[in-house]
């Protein structure tokens, strides 16, 4: 058997390991979330297949969708959105290239959400989720190299799209799927008729 330490684990030299969003915080485990991951993998395929406004669309629920997973009501309010981005949202380096960086991610967020100050359920968002559930066949994934960026406004949503799926894909292997308000939602949400 070999001997494995996970990065929990203490060291050999009995220095304190550091926690494993330390270690590598650009790196994500996927989504163990089949409403999730079907949810993200539509997003990356309407980018693939150049249906901007739709994926535009989708991202702009995705902080909403988070903040209510989170809250043991399902409900979700500006400001709490604008602080998930804050805090989940970091721009890509291709982002950067494109002049696309973090307020400007979370300013176009909040215009395409219409969402209001007062907090409410999400519940448009969260049917749009919970439709992921029936997906029957895995997404056949997102090839970066096959979405063009024909110009300016097309390379801005490619762009904000991709941070907020990464964002995500952040939050849920950071927090999310260790969080129980998290998954007794999703889990209130896959038996939902």
């Amino acid at each position: 058997m070999q001997d494995w330490q996970s990065p929990q684990s203490e060291s050999r030299d009995g220095a304190t390991p550091r926690p494993t969003h330390e270690l590598d915080d650009s790196w994500v485990q996927p989504s163990s979330s089949r409403m999730l991951t079907n949810y993200l993998a539509d997003v990356e395929q309407n980018l693939d297949e150049h249906r901007w406004e739709l994926a535009l669309r989708d991202v702009a629920d995705l902080p909403k969708i988070a903040v209510a997973l989170t809250d043991p009501e399902l409900t979700s309010s500006s400001e709490r959105c604008k602080a998930w981005c804050e805090h989940w949202v970091r721009p890509s380096t291709a982002a950067n290239e494109s002049g696309v960086d973090h307020e400007s991610i979370c300013r176009v967020l909040n215009e395409k959400s219409g969402h209001g100050t007062t907090a409410s359920v999400p519940s448009v968002e969260l049917r749009r989720l919970r439709l992921r559930r029936h997906a029957r066949n895995a997404p056949r994934g997102f090839n970066a190299s096959h979405a063009g960026k024909e110009n300016e406004d097309t390379a801005e949503t490619f762009a904000i799209c991709t941070a907020v799926v990464e964002g995500v894909r952040r939050w849920y292997a950071h927090l999310a799927c260790h969080d129980a308000t998290a998954q007794a939602n999703l889990a209130r949400l896959a038996v939902l008729r």
